[in-house]
C-alpha cells in the first residue's frame, strides 16, 4: 500500500510516534519551523525520535540544538508544539483515523480499539510484513 503523501499534506498527529523523517519534516513546515526541515533529515529525526526526546538529558538536549543549528527560541516552539499533540492525543481530541499503514479491513476494528484504549499506543503500532 502506497502513503498519499505525495500532495505535502501534514502528517496526522495522532500518529506522531510513527512519523517517518518526511512527515517531521512537513509538520516543521507546519508549524513554522521549515528552515530545520533539511537539518533534522539529515539527522534522521523521526516521529520515534521526537517522542524520546522527553527523556534527554540536558547534555542530550544540548547536543540535539547543536548538531541541528537550532535557536532557542525555536527549540521551546519545538517543544511547546510536541506537547500539544502529545496532550490533544491522551485527551482524545485528536479525531480517529485508520493509518495509512493498516489495511482497510481493519479500519472498524483499528477505530473501536483507538477509541476505548486512546492512552495506549494502540494508535502507533506498525504492522509487520
Amino acid at each position: 500500500m502506497i502513503r498519499e503523501m505525495s500532495k505535502e499534506q501534514p502528517p496526522e498527529p495522532l500518529d506522531f510516534f510513527i512519523w517517518t523523517v518526511e512527515d517531521v519534516g512537513l509538520w516543521l513546515e507546519e508549524i513554522k519551523l521549515g528552515s530545520y526541515r533539511q537539518t533534522f533529515k539529515e539527522n534522521g529525526v523521526n516521529g520515534e525520535y521526537l517522542e524520546g526526546m522527553s527523556m534527554f538529558t540536558t547534555e542530550q538536549i544540548l547536543r540535539f540544538i547543536r548538531r541541528c543549528h537550532m535557536k532557542w527560541g525555536d527549540f521551546i516552539t519545538l517543544c511547546k508544539e510536541l506537547r500539544r499533540i502529545k496532550v490533544a492525543c491522551l485527551k482524545g481530541e485528536q479525531k480517529v483515523r485508520r493509518p495509512w499503514w493498516a489495511p482497510s479491513c481493519l479500519s472498524v476494528v483499528f477505530v473501536k480499539v483507538a477509541k476505548r484504549n486512546r492512552q495506549s499506543r494502540v494508535v502507533s503500532l506498525k504492522l509487520e510484513p
